[in-house]
């Protein structure tokens, strides 16, 4: 498990291009046959990659910065399948997810294990600390309310899907869903926001190997940019704007935790402002 430690908007300006990306870029979290956890100072989130190989099952074990005797002991953890389709095991209940369809798992469980179908399998995991448990439940993909938004013209036509929230999954505090852009279009959560009570992390996926999104963070008058690959994630700060374009379309998993649950939570910033 690596550990990145909170950062002040006043450090930002002093990043370069390795420093941005050392405090907030996660690049290595799918290795084929291993459970990669970054622990985050920001709000105590840790995200992960599971790559288990088909026949070769993958067991989540806790790791000293979490100081409990399993990983869930004190926290609950959201599985999403980004890749390939597997099996999720808690505490000796079989979760079938397809591509796509998201696992929450509730404090308190104890065994979890990973399984994959075929080669191709990858799972996200995102988990923030919690204080009350909830039960363990999936969400599919394709049985989850959608919401359309954007427009061709500002190239950012999308439809978003929320998991784990107020009116879905119940959880303690953890909150999670995935947008995907259409063809032709490249924005995401332009114009941008913050939301100073909630830290929120992005997986980038469904980008082709040879194309690039640029990330935008920093605060909204002093923005800076991150390069990001298929399959990466970047840390955003609660004083950080969280927003994007890419090379080609793509899809990616929007993870909070913090103060609040509450989705419309948030502090809107107009393009125009930004600098």
């Amino acid at each position: 498990m690596q550990i990145r430690h909170s950062t002040h908007p006043a450090q930002l300006p002093g990043f370069d291009t390795d420093g941005l990306r050392q405090h907030y870029l996660v690049d290595d979290l799918f290795v084929p046959g291993e459970i990669r956890t970054v622990y985050t100072h920001e709000d105590r989130i840790v995200i992960g990659g599971a790559t288990p190989a088909p026949g070769h099952p993958l067991k989540l074990e806790s790791a000293p910065p979490l100081r409990s005797a399993h990983f869930c002991e004190r926290r609950e953890l959201a599985v999403l399948a980004i890749r390939g389709s597997g099996t999720v095991t808690v505490d000796g209940t079989e979760h079938e997810l397809g591509t796509r369809d998201c696992l929450y798992i509730g404090q308190g469980a104890v065994d979890v294990e990973f399984s994959a179908s075929d080669e191709d399998t990858r799972f996200y995991l995102f988990s923030t600390p919690s204080h009350a448990s909830f039960p363990t439940e999936v969400a599919r993909f394709d049985e989850v309310d959608v919401l359309k938004l954007g427009d061709q013209s500002t190239a950012n036509v999308r439809e978003i899907r929320k998991f784990v929230h107020a009116d879905g999954i119940r959880s303690s505090q953890l909150v999670l869903g995935v947008t995907s852009l259409a063809p032709g279009s490249v924005w995401n959560t332009m114009p941008p926001h913050t939301h100073d009570r909630r830290t929120e992390c992005y997986l980038y996926f469904d980008l082709p190997e040879d194309h690039r999104v640029i990330h935008l963070c920093g605060e909204p008058q002093n923005t800076r940019n991150i390069v990001v690959r298929n399959e990466e994630a970047v840390i955003s700060p609660s004083w950080s704007v969280h927003s994007g374009a890419g090379t080609h379309s793509y899809t990616f998993v929007w993870a909070m935790g913090g103060e609040n649950q509450a989705y419309d939570d948030m502090d809107p910033v107009a393009v125009t402002e930004l600098r």
